[in-house]
Protein backbone atom coordinates (compact mmCIF):
# COMPACT_ATOMS: atom_id res chain seq x y z
CA UNK A 1 0.00 0.00 0.00
CA UNK A 2 1.09 4.08 -0.13
CA UNK A 3 2.06 5.06 3.27
CA UNK A 4 4.33 8.15 4.32
CA UNK A 5 7.09 7.15 6.11
CA UNK A 6 10.04 9.06 7.80
CA UNK A 7 12.82 6.87 6.77
CA UNK A 8 15.50 7.54 9.02
CA UNK A 9 16.06 10.19 12.14
CA UNK A 10 16.99 13.53 11.85
CA UNK A 11 16.59 17.46 11.59
CA UNK A 12 15.07 18.61 9.81
CA UNK A 13 12.54 15.95 9.73
CA UNK A 14 10.77 16.72 6.48
CA UNK A 15 14.06 15.86 4.73
CA UNK A 16 13.25 12.35 5.73
CA UNK A 17 9.92 12.11 4.51
CA UNK A 18 8.65 10.52 1.11
CA UNK A 19 5.38 8.26 -0.29
CA UNK A 20 6.33 4.28 -0.48
CA UNK A 21 4.04 2.33 -3.00
CA UNK A 22 6.01 -0.82 -1.14
CA UNK A 23 4.65 -0.60 2.44
CA UNK A 24 2.27 -4.16 3.62
CA UNK A 25 -0.98 -4.17 4.06
CA UNK A 26 -2.12 -4.36 7.79
CA UNK A 27 -4.04 -7.33 9.22
CA UNK A 28 -6.47 -7.02 11.53
CA UNK A 29 -5.34 -8.74 14.85
CA UNK A 30 -8.09 -10.38 17.41
CA UNK A 31 -10.05 -7.47 18.42
CA UNK A 32 -8.71 -4.74 16.08
CA UNK A 33 -10.41 -3.49 12.77
CA UNK A 34 -8.60 -2.61 9.46
CA UNK A 35 -9.82 1.16 8.46
CA UNK A 36 -9.10 2.39 4.54
CA UNK A 37 -8.13 5.72 5.35
CA UNK A 38 -10.11 9.41 3.91
CA UNK A 39 -7.70 11.41 6.03
CA UNK A 40 -5.05 11.86 8.43
CA UNK A 41 -3.71 15.31 10.32
CA UNK A 42 -0.13 15.81 11.61
CA UNK A 43 0.41 16.87 14.82
CA UNK A 44 3.61 17.98 16.70
CA UNK A 45 4.08 14.29 18.12
CA UNK A 46 5.03 13.54 14.43
CA UNK A 47 7.78 15.58 14.70
CA UNK A 48 9.57 14.35 17.82
CA UNK A 49 8.65 10.72 16.51
CA UNK A 50 10.87 11.98 13.06
CA UNK A 51 13.20 13.87 15.78
CA UNK A 52 13.99 10.76 17.94
CA UNK A 53 11.98 10.81 21.38
CA UNK A 54 14.29 9.87 23.95
CA UNK A 55 13.21 6.41 24.67
CA UNK A 56 11.65 5.43 21.73
CA UNK A 57 12.89 2.77 19.61
CA UNK A 58 11.70 3.39 16.48
CA UNK A 59 12.33 1.02 13.40
CA UNK A 60 12.40 3.01 10.32
CA UNK A 61 10.84 3.47 8.11
CA UNK A 62 8.23 4.34 10.49
CA UNK A 63 4.54 5.39 9.10
CA UNK A 64 3.45 8.10 11.49
CA UNK A 65 -0.33 9.73 12.21
CA UNK A 66 -1.88 9.39 15.53
CA UNK A 67 -5.34 11.71 14.04
CA UNK A 68 -7.31 9.57 11.19
CA UNK A 69 -10.95 8.99 10.29
CA UNK A 70 -11.89 6.58 7.51
CA UNK A 71 -14.07 3.97 6.72
CA UNK A 72 -13.36 -0.11 8.32
CA UNK A 73 -12.89 -2.37 6.18
CA UNK A 74 -11.97 -5.27 7.64
CA UNK A 75 -12.06 -6.89 11.15
CA UNK A 76 -10.23 -9.36 13.18
CA UNK A 77 -11.78 -12.25 15.44
CA UNK A 78 -14.08 -11.50 18.41
CA UNK A 79 -15.21 -8.14 16.27
CA UNK A 80 -18.67 -7.69 15.29
CA UNK A 81 -18.87 -7.52 10.98
CA UNK A 82 -21.62 -4.92 11.35
CA UNK A 83 -18.50 -2.69 11.53
CA UNK A 84 -17.45 -3.22 8.15
CA UNK A 85 -18.50 0.36 6.27
CA UNK A 86 -18.63 2.30 8.98
CA UNK A 87 -16.77 5.74 9.03
CA UNK A 88 -14.97 5.93 12.19
CA UNK A 89 -12.61 7.86 14.14
CA UNK A 90 -9.57 7.19 16.18
CA UNK A 91 -8.13 7.50 19.84
CA UNK A 92 -4.65 6.63 18.82
CA UNK A 93 -4.30 6.36 23.14
CA UNK A 94 -4.17 2.68 23.88
CA UNK A 95 -4.19 1.90 27.40
CA UNK A 96 -1.32 -0.08 28.96
CA UNK A 97 -1.95 -1.69 32.54
CA UNK A 98 0.87 -2.86 34.20
CA UNK A 99 1.92 -6.31 35.54
CA UNK A 100 0.54 -6.81 38.85
CA UNK A 101 3.18 -7.87 41.36
CA UNK A 102 2.66 -8.71 44.76
CA UNK A 103 2.46 -5.80 47.41
CA UNK A 104 2.84 -3.60 44.41
CA UNK A 105 -0.58 -1.22 43.92
CA UNK A 106 -1.24 -0.60 40.57
CA UNK A 107 -0.39 2.35 38.88
CA UNK A 108 -3.23 3.95 36.27
CA UNK A 109 -3.38 2.42 32.83
CA UNK A 110 -0.03 4.39 30.58
CA UNK A 111 -0.91 4.41 26.85
CA UNK A 112 0.66 3.02 23.94
CA UNK A 113 0.44 5.20 21.07
CA UNK A 114 -1.18 4.57 17.31
CA UNK A 115 1.66 6.20 15.26
CA UNK A 116 4.54 6.98 17.57
CA UNK A 117 4.82 3.10 19.11
CA UNK A 118 3.21 1.53 15.96
CA UNK A 119 2.39 2.14 12.53
CA UNK A 120 -0.22 4.93 11.91
CA UNK A 121 -2.96 6.15 10.51
CA UNK A 122 -0.38 8.22 7.54
CA UNK A 123 -1.03 5.55 4.87
CA UNK A 124 -3.79 3.85 3.19
CA UNK A 125 -4.70 1.55 5.30
CA UNK A 126 -4.38 1.10 9.42
CA UNK A 127 -5.27 -1.27 12.41
CA UNK A 128 -6.75 0.22 15.59
CA UNK A 129 -8.51 -1.95 18.62
CA UNK A 130 -12.54 -1.76 17.92
CA UNK A 131 -11.99 -0.34 21.07
CA UNK A 132 -10.19 3.09 19.95
CA UNK A 133 -12.85 3.80 17.21
CA UNK A 134 -16.05 6.05 17.93
CA UNK A 135 -18.65 5.93 14.88
CA UNK A 136 -19.21 9.36 13.34
CA UNK A 137 -21.99 8.81 10.57
CA UNK A 138 -21.54 11.06 7.37
CA UNK A 139 -19.02 13.49 9.04
CA UNK A 140 -16.64 15.08 7.06
CA UNK A 141 -13.54 13.05 7.15
CA UNK A 142 -11.22 16.19 6.81
CA UNK A 143 -12.77 17.77 9.73
CA UNK A 144 -13.11 14.31 11.72
CA UNK A 145 -9.28 13.65 11.35
CA UNK A 146 -8.35 17.72 11.99
CA UNK A 147 -10.74 17.15 15.14
CA UNK A 148 -9.74 13.82 17.34
CA UNK A 149 -6.42 14.13 18.82
CA UNK A 150 -6.25 18.06 19.97
CA UNK A 151 -9.86 17.97 21.02
CA UNK A 152 -9.47 14.73 23.10
CA UNK A 153 -6.13 16.78 24.84
CA UNK A 154 -7.71 20.10 25.35
CA UNK A 155 -10.84 18.45 26.68
CA UNK A 156 -9.04 16.34 29.03
CA UNK A 157 -7.02 19.41 30.47
CA UNK A 158 -10.15 21.44 30.33
CA UNK A 159 -12.63 19.30 31.64
CA UNK A 160 -11.38 16.75 33.25
CA UNK A 161 -8.09 18.17 35.08
CA UNK A 162 -8.80 21.57 35.56
CA UNK A 163 -12.62 21.39 36.01
CA UNK A 164 -13.49 24.35 34.32
CA UNK A 165 -16.74 25.65 34.74
CA UNK A 166 -18.98 28.30 32.89
CA UNK A 167 -18.16 31.85 33.49
CA UNK A 168 -14.37 31.47 34.37
CA UNK A 169 -11.63 33.08 32.78
CA UNK A 170 -9.02 30.90 30.19
CA UNK A 171 -5.88 32.10 29.10
CA UNK A 172 -4.72 29.69 26.07
CA UNK A 173 -1.30 30.08 25.06
CA UNK A 174 0.44 29.92 21.75
CA UNK A 175 -2.63 30.13 19.73
CA UNK A 176 -2.36 28.89 16.10
CA UNK A 177 -1.33 25.12 17.16
CA UNK A 178 -3.93 22.52 17.02
CA UNK A 179 -4.67 22.18 20.99
CA UNK A 180 -4.58 25.65 21.56
CA UNK A 181 -7.34 26.33 19.08
CA UNK A 182 -8.72 23.26 20.33
CA UNK A 183 -9.39 25.07 23.88
CA UNK A 184 -10.28 28.28 22.49
CA UNK A 185 -13.46 26.65 20.69
CA UNK A 186 -14.07 24.42 23.92
CA UNK A 187 -13.42 27.22 26.03
CA UNK A 188 -16.33 29.27 23.88
CA UNK A 189 -18.78 26.35 24.16
CA UNK A 190 -18.40 26.12 27.89
CA UNK A 191 -19.29 30.15 27.86
CA UNK A 192 -15.51 31.18 29.15
CA UNK A 193 -13.89 34.27 28.40
CA UNK A 194 -11.49 33.77 26.83
CA UNK A 195 -7.42 35.30 26.20
CA UNK A 196 -4.80 34.08 24.15
CA UNK A 197 -1.17 34.72 23.05
CA UNK A 198 0.87 34.39 20.14
CA UNK A 199 4.12 35.91 18.86
CA UNK A 200 2.41 36.30 15.60
CA UNK A 201 -0.29 39.38 14.94
CA UNK A 202 -1.82 37.98 12.16
CA UNK A 203 -2.61 34.88 14.94
CA UNK A 204 -4.03 37.09 17.40
CA UNK A 205 -6.46 38.75 14.87
CA UNK A 206 -7.25 35.39 13.52
CA UNK A 207 -8.05 34.01 16.90
CA UNK A 208 -10.29 36.92 17.49
CA UNK A 209 -12.22 36.02 14.32
CA UNK A 210 -13.09 32.89 16.26
CA UNK A 211 -14.23 34.47 19.22
CA UNK A 212 -11.52 34.96 21.59
CA UNK A 213 -12.17 37.70 23.88
CA UNK A 214 -8.41 39.08 24.10
CA UNK A 215 -5.10 38.93 22.28
CA UNK A 216 -2.19 39.30 24.11
CA UNK A 217 1.10 39.97 21.56
CA UNK A 218 4.36 37.93 23.00
CA UNK A 219 7.44 39.82 22.50
CA UNK A 220 9.47 37.04 24.71
CA UNK A 221 9.21 39.56 27.69
CA UNK A 222 6.61 39.33 30.88
CA UNK A 223 3.17 39.69 29.23
CA UNK A 224 1.41 38.71 33.27
CA UNK A 225 1.02 42.58 33.79
CA UNK A 226 -1.21 42.36 30.61
CA UNK A 227 -2.69 39.84 31.49
CA UNK A 228 -4.05 40.64 34.61
CA UNK A 229 -5.11 44.19 33.72
CA UNK A 230 -7.64 42.46 31.26
CA UNK A 231 -9.20 41.25 34.16
CA UNK A 232 -9.48 44.21 36.38
CA UNK A 233 -5.95 43.16 38.01
CA UNK A 234 -7.77 39.63 38.87
CA UNK A 235 -5.83 37.21 37.01
CA UNK A 236 -7.41 34.16 35.24
CA UNK A 237 -8.72 31.20 36.49
CA UNK A 238 -7.12 28.94 34.33
CA UNK A 239 -4.18 28.96 31.74
CA UNK A 240 -3.91 25.67 28.92
CA UNK A 241 -0.25 25.88 28.05
CA UNK A 242 1.06 23.47 25.52
CA UNK A 243 4.86 25.79 25.12
CA UNK A 244 6.43 24.78 28.00
CA UNK A 245 9.06 26.12 29.82
CA UNK A 246 9.65 29.77 29.45
CA UNK A 247 5.97 30.86 29.70
CA UNK A 248 5.41 29.09 32.79
CA UNK A 249 6.45 31.80 35.34
CA UNK A 250 4.28 34.46 32.89
CA UNK A 251 1.57 32.28 33.18
CA UNK A 252 1.55 31.42 36.82
CA UNK A 253 1.86 35.10 37.76
CA UNK A 254 -1.44 35.46 35.55
CA UNK A 255 -3.40 33.05 37.89
CA UNK A 256 -6.28 34.48 39.79
CA UNK A 257 -6.05 32.74 43.39
CA UNK A 258 -7.01 29.44 43.53
CA UNK A 259 -6.06 29.19 39.24
CA UNK A 260 -5.13 26.16 37.86
CA UNK A 261 -2.20 25.48 35.30
CA UNK A 262 -2.38 22.75 33.06
CA UNK A 263 0.33 21.51 30.50
CA UNK A 264 0.55 19.36 28.19
CA UNK A 265 3.36 19.23 26.07
CA UNK A 266 6.57 21.61 26.52
CA UNK A 267 7.32 22.32 22.20
CA UNK A 268 9.50 25.13 23.41
CA UNK A 269 11.28 23.05 26.13
CA UNK A 270 11.06 21.55 29.43
CA UNK A 271 13.22 23.40 31.53
CA UNK A 272 11.02 25.73 33.81
CA UNK A 273 11.10 28.71 36.17
CA UNK A 274 8.33 29.52 38.66
CA UNK A 275 8.00 31.20 41.97
CA UNK A 276 6.56 28.53 44.43
CA UNK A 277 5.72 31.23 47.20
CA UNK A 278 2.90 32.45 44.48
CA UNK A 279 2.06 29.01 44.00
CA UNK A 280 1.46 28.22 47.63
CA UNK A 281 -0.05 31.66 48.77
CA UNK A 282 -2.31 32.15 46.45
CA UNK A 283 -2.99 28.18 45.97
CA UNK A 284 -2.50 27.59 43.06
CA UNK A 285 -2.96 24.55 41.09
CA UNK A 286 -0.01 22.60 38.54
CA UNK A 287 -1.74 19.92 36.75
CA UNK A 288 0.03 17.80 34.04
CA UNK A 289 -2.69 16.21 31.53
CA UNK A 290 -1.93 13.44 28.59
CA UNK A 291 -4.35 12.51 25.63
CA UNK A 292 -7.89 11.40 27.34
CA UNK A 293 -9.48 7.47 27.51
CA UNK A 294 -11.86 6.89 25.50
CA UNK A 295 -14.76 7.22 28.06
CA UNK A 296 -13.75 11.54 27.39
CA UNK A 297 -13.52 10.74 23.62
CA UNK A 298 -16.68 9.56 23.58
CA UNK A 299 -17.65 12.87 25.59
CA UNK A 300 -16.14 15.43 23.18
CA UNK A 301 -16.54 13.48 19.63
CA UNK A 302 -20.22 14.59 19.73
CA UNK A 303 -19.32 18.48 19.72
CA UNK A 304 -17.86 17.45 16.05
CA UNK A 305 -20.39 14.82 15.04
CA UNK A 306 -23.46 17.56 15.82
CA UNK A 307 -21.76 20.75 14.22
CA UNK A 308 -21.15 22.41 17.84
CA UNK A 309 -17.14 22.66 17.44
CA UNK A 310 -15.46 22.84 13.88
CA UNK A 311 -11.88 22.42 13.94
CA UNK A 312 -9.82 24.54 12.29
CA UNK A 313 -7.97 23.01 9.84
CA UNK A 314 -5.07 25.15 8.48
CA UNK A 315 -4.31 23.36 4.76
CA UNK A 316 -5.04 19.97 3.31
CA UNK A 317 -2.17 17.61 1.47
CA UNK A 318 -2.72 15.05 -1.04
CA UNK A 319 -0.02 12.32 0.18
CA UNK A 320 2.14 13.14 -2.43
CA UNK A 321 2.91 16.51 -1.11
CA UNK A 322 4.11 15.28 2.26
CA UNK A 323 7.28 16.55 2.68
CA UNK A 324 5.82 20.32 1.61
CA UNK A 325 3.65 19.22 4.33
CA UNK A 326 6.06 18.59 6.85
CA UNK A 327 8.01 21.82 6.16
CA UNK A 328 4.41 23.76 7.28
CA UNK A 329 4.37 22.13 10.50
CA UNK A 330 8.18 22.12 11.50
CA UNK A 331 8.21 25.83 10.31
CA UNK A 332 5.39 26.59 13.12
CA UNK A 333 3.21 28.84 10.54
CA UNK A 334 0.46 26.91 10.35
CA UNK A 335 -3.01 28.09 11.58
CA UNK A 336 -5.04 25.06 12.46
CA UNK A 337 -4.30 21.37 11.74
CA UNK A 338 -2.20 20.03 8.60
CA UNK A 339 -4.44 17.30 6.66
CA UNK A 340 -3.85 14.31 4.13
CA UNK A 341 -6.96 13.79 2.11
CA UNK A 342 -5.94 9.91 1.34
CA UNK A 343 -9.84 9.59 -1.00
Amino acid sequence: MNAITVDRQGIPVAANVGLRSDMPDPVAAPGECVVRTEASALNHLDLWVGRGLPGLDTVYPHIGGSDGAGLVESVGDGVDEAWIGTRVLLNAAVPQAEARRPGVAPAPPDIRMIGEHDHGAHAERFTAPVTNLVPIGDTDPIEAAAFGLTHLTAWRMMVARAELRGGETVLVTGIGGGVALAALAIAKHLGCTTIVTSRSEEKLARAKELGADHGVLDRGEDWSREVRGLTGKRGVDCCIDSVGGPLLGFAVKSLARRGRFVTCGTTAGPIAKCDLSRVFWNQLSILGSTMGDMTEFRQVTPLLVSGAIRPVVDSVHRPEACRSAYERLESSSQFGKIVFDWR
